[in-house]
């Protein structure tokens, strides 16, 4: 395998299609019980119970669903934050008050995603956050997250690092998809831990 960064990046989207091929195979029971299993896990975090505000964002589709886990998040009475998708793939914030916050918008030829309809805060507003819950395909044992291949994510952590801000990075997974290692580039950023339905595993 090729270390320059377009034998990574090929490598990363032939991984992400076996990944997307997994999850698509998942049940509407399956996708259910997971999101339950993966709200209580999260919400065992020491991280979530401290936090004021968490960046987090609505599943779609086959992704670890997130609905439970926001609105338990909220009844603990933390601010949080979803993305809205701008035209040049960065992300705009608005906050989350309940399902009746959300609309799905649909993105031209890309997927269509439940954005807060409230006012929009800004790219920066992800800086407040005290912890960042980050979509994602896979993680490696050293934290390496694959992300869907959009890039809105690494602009959003090179932001993190531009202010100076050191929010708890998680992402969110199925049990399979914490692998031996994948791919990385020269601008990822490794998270601190992953929440899967069975449990939480951290990286130093």
């Amino acid at each position: 395998m090729s270390h320059t960064e377009g034998g990574a990046e090929s490598h990363k989207r032939m991984l992400r299609r076996e990944f997307i091929t997994v999850r698509n195979r998942l049940t509407t029971d399956d996708l259910r019980e997971a999101a339950t299993s993966l709200a209580g896990q999260a919400l065992r975090l020491p991280e979530l119970a401290r936090a004021r505000t968490v960046a987090a964002y609505v599943s779609v589709g086959s992704e670890p669903g997130t609905l439970a886990l926001l609105d338990a998040l909220l009844a603990r009475g933390a601010r949080v934050l979803l993305p809205a998708l701008l035209p040049d793939n960065d992300l705009d914030w608005g906050a989350y008050t309940g399902e009746g916050s959300l609309a799905l918008v649909q993105h031209g030829g890309k997927m269509a995603l439940f954005e807060p309809t409230g006012d929009r805060l800004g790219p920066d507003a992800v800086t407040d956050a005290d912890v960042v819950l980050l979509p994602g395909l896979a993680v490696d044992a050293r934290g390496m997250r694959l992300g869907r291949g959009g890039g809105s994510y690494d602009r959003v952590l090179a932001r993190l690092e531009r202010a100076g801000a050191d929010p708890s990075l998680v992402v969110l997974l199925y049990d399979s998809e914490v692998v031996a290692h994948v791919p990385e580039e020269p601008h990822d950023r490794p998270v601190h831990a992953v929440v899967t339905p069975s449990g939480v595993r951290r990286f130093t």
